[in-house]
């Protein structure tokens, strides 16, 4: 199956279909390729919810760090979890570079996976199961990147889309959070020593 290819149900008498799954393909998400189609099985809220907050306090610890750095300069930069310090263009820059960072490390080569997502074994991916592209991670981004919009995108997604665990901002890119499976390549099997 190509990467781009939409998934069709097959027909019941295919033999493609009969035979057994090809999960083996790291572009394979973790479902079941059954003689109707791929399932693709979505992500909890608060399994989400752990992987944005594990993005969360990555960027800001890797922001505090540059912080560190800056600051010796002259320049300061306030911290983002510190909204009572907060400045017009510190908490824009702040949140700029929450939004290039998902739209990067989600978009880079389709794979759908911030730092949070890998932790969490979770994947972006279109509502076909196949790899997105940077304007896609771009538009589904852009409700997590912002603080102030992030709310307003959960509840309506929750509220207005009840059971199919979308945000707006998932249901605009075309996007879904599935679950993946982190397995064993093809052919290999680890062993591990007891302790």
């Amino acid at each position: 199956m190509t990467e781009d290819a939409i998934v069709t149900p097959a027909p019941a008498n295919d033999p493609a279909a009969m035979g057994d799954p090809d999960t083996s393909s790291p572009d394979t998400p973790l479902s079941a390729v059954t003689g109707q189609g791929r399932t693709l099985y979505l992500a909890k809220w608060t399994t989400r919810f752990w992987a944005w907050i594990i993005d969360f306090f990555m960027v800001i610890l890797f922001l505090n760090i540059i912080r560190g750095i800056v600051d010796a300069a002259g320049w300061t930069i306030p911290l983002y979890i510190d909204p009572w310090h907060w400045e017009p263009f510190e908490f824009a820059f702040q949140t700029l570079f929450f939004f290039l960072y998902w739209t990067v490390m989600e978009g880079f080569q389709g794979r759908g996976q911030s730092i949070g997502k890998m932790v969490m074994n979770l994947k972006v991916v279109r509502r076909d199961g196949t790899k997105i592209t940077y304007k896609e991670a771009a538009i589904e981004s852009f409700g997590k990147a912002f603080l102030l919009l992030l709310a307003f995108d959960c509840l309506i997604g929750w509220l207005a889309m009840p059971e199919t665990k979308l945000r707006v901002f998932n249901r605009l890119s075309g996007t879904i959070v599935i679950k993946t499976d982190y397995k064993e390549p093809a052919g290999i099997l680890y062993v591990k020593d007891k302790e």
